[in-house]
């Protein structure tokens, strides 16, 4: 069958690759599978369902959940064949979010996970007059269960209904509304259509070695994010069986239960996984120590395609066979391919991880674009370090005049809703969408990228910085976790420094350094000479003008529920400018 529509992709694995584990989360200790069959049938029930309780075409429904899961996938499904449009919302955003992305929406419905989430939509219900009903994965108490959308669609009566519903909708037509987490402001509902995110999907699974009907795949990055769930339709394409990870502490238990061949990571994942086997590594002692240090250097120098030459792969053999195989092992022993997004990779992780033989793919793209623009895939050639790989099949980037990438293509979005203004301002006269990215594209069609556009300065003196840049070196530092390079306008460089507080306190307590809590850690002597010699050493890799001169360490923990990162984790730097004020000033009003 031909896919044009999302809902088109479990019938196409019913007819290509019917599983018994299509779908599969574990509850009380047990994975509890759902077959393709009965993933069609529940989300006809769900469609017949929510026809009967008064969903109309266009109406839209809102689902929120803590954690991936099966249920979400059926009302994902059953959503869109009704005619509606769903409207993930990110568990983690605050009330005051929940109740505008609800209201600029007009969710008539919404579906959440747990009681955590429940009683916050609960909070500001009152405040969002289109919102009828309230359901539930979770059983709980006061709230209806999403199994009554499914008993309202047990009777076949609405089925002829349901099929001219579905009949009725065309791959051009608005499939979902994403509001983009925005550094800045707020958040903009992208409208994504059939077409758009099945395209990706399609066009995604060229670059990933799955076996098709066999392979299993772990999902833990959050399905409301666009490039998780457009993987989910590429998992359901290719007949993969979906495992929903229980949640980041336990994925490690996971992947060896799992033991999946593919799964999506972002950049800080997998360096918490590189700096947990360097500190396993670290208490080592002798020649096992010596050893392990020994394959660890190996793996940072790793060039693909055996670049290094005959003798540099005679010792990688040797490495992965006496250390990396452990690698391999602790996460599953069965990974064909890791697609790392979100966030730029550093070089130095690609490295070694593809040295230890497992594959990370570093790919590009964006909620406008439904996302996947270009990514590395080993095969063919197509893959560098430093880049994220080439272009997708019929997407067209371009590098305009001022180096900003700009797309066309099957993916681009049709616009922000209710938004023509900036629908106007994103996508050019020629349907070009402006990434607000700077990069470059080299000779043999790999995409670059530099910077953001918006996030350039200048000096007093006039020199531009790229603060992206400077960041993602400095975190290669494991005293690290977060960075933020400050200073337009002013006369040099600084840096905000969340410092890593596991590895920090671990590097404490062997120095003797006593503290009762983080101010009093970061306040002391040793320890802040210790991040001045970090910032001094990667320093050396950029010019005099962008070099980090001052910094101030912070003891709060970045996060997103305090406000410093978007649900993506990307820095919103006017809010970390405007909590660290006192610092700024310290830093600028001080003599140098």
């Amino acid at each position: 069958m031909q896919i044009k529509r999302l809902f088109d992709f479990p019938y196409h694995q019913l007819e290509k690759y019917p599983r018994a584990d299509a779908l599969v989360t574990k509850k009380s200790g047990i994975w509890e599978k759902t077959s393709t069959q009965s993933f069609v049938d529940q989300a006809r029930a769900v469609s017949r369902g929510l026809m009967h309780l008064g969903i109309k075409k266009n109406d839209k429904v809102a689902l929120i959940s803590s954690v991936n899961r099966t249920e979400w996938n059926i009302m994902d499904i059953g959503i869109m064949q009704a005619g509606a449009q769903d409207v993930p919302i990110y568990p983690t955003i605050s009330k005051e979010e929940y109740a505008y992305v609800l209201n600029h929406s007009e969710s008539k419905m919404v579906f959440v996970s747990d009681q955590e989430v429940y009683d916050k939509v609960v909070s500001i219900m009152a405040d969002v007059p289109s919102l009828t009903a309230v359901y539930s994965f979770d059983d709980i108490a006061g709230c209806a269960s999403w199994e009554e959308v499914k008993k309202a669609g047990a009777s076949m009566e609405l089925d002829a209904a349901l099929d001219a519903m579905m009949d009725s909708i065309d791959e051009d037509d608005l499939a979902t509304l994403i509001y983009t987490s925005g550094t800045t402001g707020k958040p903009k509902g992208v409208m994504l259509s059939h077409k758009n995110i099945a395209s990706n999907a399609i066009n995604s699974e060229t670059r990933l070695p799955i076996i098709h009907g066999t392979s299993t795949a772990l999902s833990f990055l959050p399905i409301c994010h666009i490039y998780e769930r457009m993987l989910h339709y590429l998992y359901i394409y290719t007949g993969c069986g979906i495992y929903f990870a229980e949640s980041l502490e336990t994925i490690s238990d996971n992947l060896k239960e799992v033991k999946p061949e593919v799964m999506s990571a972002v950049p800080r994942l997998l360096e918490k996984v590189y700096d947990k086997i360097i500190a396993k590594g670290t208490d080592l002692e002798g020649v096992k120590k010596k050893l392990f240090f020994w394959a660890v250097e190996l793996g940072l120098q790793w060039e693909p395609y055996g670049k290094n030459g005959w003798w540099y792969e005679t010792q990688l053999k040797l490495a992965r066979k006496l250390i990396f195989s452990k690698w391999q092992e602790a996460l599953g022993g069965n990974l064909k391919a890791i697609a790392s997004g979100s966030a730029a990779l550093q070089p130095r992780l690609a490295r070694v991880f593809n040295a230890a033989g497992v594959p990370v793919m570093e790919g590009y793209g964006l909620t406008e674009t439904s996302p996947v623009i270009s990514v590395n895939d080993m095969r063919n050639g197509g893959f560098k370090i430093g880049t994220v790989g080439k272009m997708l099949p019929e997407t067209d980037v371009q590098i305009a005049e001022d180096g900003e990438i700009i797309i066309n293509g099957p993916q681009r979005m049709l616009g922000y809703y209710k938004d023509e203004e900036k629908t106007k301002e994103a996508i050019d006269e020629n349907g070009y969408f402006h990434t607000g990215d700077i990069g470059e594209i080299d000779a043999e069609g790999f995409l670059k990228i530099t910077d953001r556009k918006k996030e350039i300065f200048k000096t007093s003196g006039g020199k531009y910085v790229a603060p992206q840049l400077i960041e993602n070196t400095m975190k290669q530092s494991r005293f690290i976790e977060q960075i933020m390079v400050i200073g337009e306008g002013e006369k040099m460089p600084a840096a905000f420094i969340q410092p890593n507080f596991e590895f920090l306190g671990d590097w404490a307590k062997r120095k003797n350094i006593a503290y009762n809590n983080f101010d009093e850690l970061i306040a002391n002597e040793q320890v802040i000479n210790r991040f001045q010699r970090e910032v001094d050493e990667y320093n050396q890799k950029f010019g005099k003008w962008e070099r980090v001169k001052r910094f101030e360490l912070t003891s709060e923990v970045w996060s997103i529920e305090e406000g410093h990162l978007t649900p993506t984790m990307k820095l919103k730097r006017r809010v970390i400018k405007e909590r660290y004020k006192d610092l700024y000033n310290k830093i600028y009003n001080e003599k140098i």
